[in-house]
């Protein structure tokens, strides 16, 4: 998630301090992904290093952390960037590093690790994010700042959603492969070959009557 697009788009409706930034931020997406306060002054510099964004003439004042702070406005290429970022397509051929997605590729090749263990655990986690997200959902009202908040809680279910689908696809795929080397495993020791068994030497005759 880039956050230097994030603020300049905040920007675009009037000048804020690095606090409001932040607080305009997390209210708007629910505060899923939390700002750090200084986090958003780095950024701040970047930007107005990088001309996208610079200080609101008469606008400095105190912050609620006590400190004095420059309130901040979009500059011409701060605006032709946010107008950039809400025209293009968020590219895909790079995909975010999946934390799950890693753990669960490594299990199926680490000995001794409990895949089927380890999805079932992943699965009531997700199912409980799910029922939180749902019921999150239901409380998000009307207003913009709501509908904002409400989108991103409809992503936040999609998504899990679909990660409990792919959770039980692995389950299955997991499931058939250690039954498919099971089968090989039978096979090859059907076909290996046994050492034959010495023949019983029958008695002649005269050793029968004696």
């Amino acid at each position: 998630m880039s956050v230097k697009l994030a603020l300049l788009a905040l920007l675009e409706t009037e000048p804020m301090y690095g606090y409001q930034l932040r607080t305009e931020f997390e209210a708007r997406t629910g505060s899923t992904w939390p700002l750090n306060v200084g986090q958003v002054y780095t950024t701040l510099t970047r930007l107005e290093r990088d001309g996208l964004v610079e200080p609101a003439p008469g606008a400095e004042g105190a912050e609620a952390d006590g400190q004095s702070q420059q309130r901040y406005r979009l500059t011409d290429r701060g605006r032709e960037e946010v107008a950039a970022w809400f025209t293009t397509p968020v590219a895909r051929t790079q995909p975010a590093r999946d934390e799950l997605a890693i753990k669960i590729a490594l299990a199926v090749t680490v000995p001794g690790v409990d895949v089927g263990a380890l999805l079932q655990r992943q699965r009531t986690a997700s199912m409980t994010a799910l029922q939180d997200y749902t019921r999150l959902k239901r409380r998000a009202g009307d207003t913009d700042g709501d509908l904002a908040w409400s989108l991103v809680l409809d992503s936040l279910v999609f998504a899990a959603e679909a990660e409990i689908r792919w959770l039980d696809h692995c389950e299955t795929r997991v499931r058939r492969a250690a039954r498919e080397r099971g089968e090989r495993g039978d096979s090859a020791a059907a076909t290996t070959p046994q050492p034959a068994t010495q023949p019983v030497e029958q008695p002649t005759e005269q050793e029968a009557g004696r």
